[in-house]
């Protein structure tokens, strides 16, 4: 492992060691305007397998690719309407931008949905890298998964272990960074960007309540909105488990959304509403993980005995998923653990389109 101390030599020098290491299929840790970096070659297995050893297991963290300008990006990915906005509006600059990819990348650099996140640093030397590089670089964090945010090259190497040494072949030190957050992560591969990371502005800002409205033009787009939600609470769900809370008028897709949070957990038999059981079980394993989908109906309860019989409360455990139609029904009827992330979810429409506008927030805070 080399550590090359920026302000001690040209940008060229440094351009020319990081190229010919990404050739050599090595891995690079390179600062950015948010935070350390890592980078390797995204068309290469052997430098996949390095970078995804040195980063530990990323279950629901796909990586993303740095590129130097919008036709590049456009060799990787699709670019909607949606994406170009957030292009030229946002990039280059601390945004990830997702689209479906293109599939020219070693698969596991590209998410479970077949979709790839775009960076377009707002960083001198790294774009001038990728300018004469002429193609993306992978563009994750440099720490170990969990780690610690890698604001100098101090905080990597305190965190690495000898196995994660000697991964990595170079690094540009450029001293300690701004306390800046990691970039927004944007997919805007639905009717509706949706944040999968961070903060939207401007346009497509949360509501002054903190809820967000998104918008679906399918079953099948609903489904993987659900799914995007699934993925981006996979670090509460194993924590501490999650509720979806779930209301709208008959026939506005609250089923076909438990659909899509379970094909997401791997679920394979059928998913009906439980209108007269009041509750359906089923046991996932993704990856990793094994837990338990509860998916319940309580649009005929409206007595405080009756809520109690389903005992909500107990099957709030870490990697367990509680699904509950016709939410509003028994709201005031239940008191959830303290921890517990819940997720609302409002359906409204006509035809196939929804409106859904989601709301966050944990159960001290209701």
């Amino acid at each position: 492992m080399r550590i090359i101390k920026l302000q001690e030599h040209q940008p060229q020098e440094i351009i020319d060691l990081i190229i010919a290491c990404l050739n050599d299929d090595g891995l690079v840790i390179y600062p950015t305007e948010t935070v350390y970096g890592i980078g390797a070659n995204p068309h290469s297995k052997t430098a996949i397998d390095k970078l995804l050893t040195y980063k530990g297991r990323r279950e629901g963290k796909p990586l993303s690719v740095a590129v130097a300008n919008q036709t590049i990006a456009a060799s990787y990915v699709d670019i909607n309407e949606q994406a170009r906005k957030f292009y030229q509006n946002f990039l280059p600059g601390p945004y990830t931008v997702v689209s479906k990819s293109k599939h020219t990348v070693d698969p596991r650099v590209n998410s479970e949905f077949g979709t790839l996140g775009i960076r377009i640093p707002d960083y001198p030397l790294m774009l001038e890298l990728l300018q004469q590089y002429g193609q993306g670089i992978t563009s994750t964090s440099a720490n170990i998964s969990s780690g610690k945010r890698p604001y100098s090259v101090q905080d990597l190497l305190d965190q690495m272990g000898e196995k994660q040494r000697q991964l990595v072949d170079l690094i540009i030190d450029a001293g300690e960074l701004p306390k800046n957050e990691p970039s927004v992560v944007v997919d805007t591969t639905l009717s509706t960007p949706i944040a999968l990371r961070g903060q939207l502005h401007g346009e497509y800002a949360q509501n002054s309540d903190g809820s967000e409205t998104l918008h679906t033009q399918s079953e099948t787009e609903t489904m993987e909105l659900a799914g995007r939600i699934m993925l981006n609470q996979l670090n509460q769900l194993h924590a501490h488990g999650l509720v979806l809370a779930l209301d709208g008028d008959l026939g506005m897709g609250k089923t076909i959304f438990a659909k899509g949070v379970a094909k997401f957990l791997g679920i394979t038999e059928p998913i009906t509403s439980p209108t007269y059981s009041y509750s359906n079980e089923y046991t996932y394993t993704r990856q990793q993980t094994t837990g338990m989908f509860y998916h319940l109906d309580v649009w005929k309860i409206d007595q405080a005995a009756e809520a109690a019989f389903l005992e909500i409360e107990k099957l709030i455990q870490p990697n367990n998923i509680v699904l509950i139609e016709w939410w509003s029904q028994i709201a005031h009827l239940v008191k959830l653990p303290t921890a517990t992330q819940l997720i609302t979810l409002k359906f409204m429409g006509e035809g196939n389109e929804r409106t859904i506008t989601i709301t966050k927030k944990y159960a001290q805070d209701s």
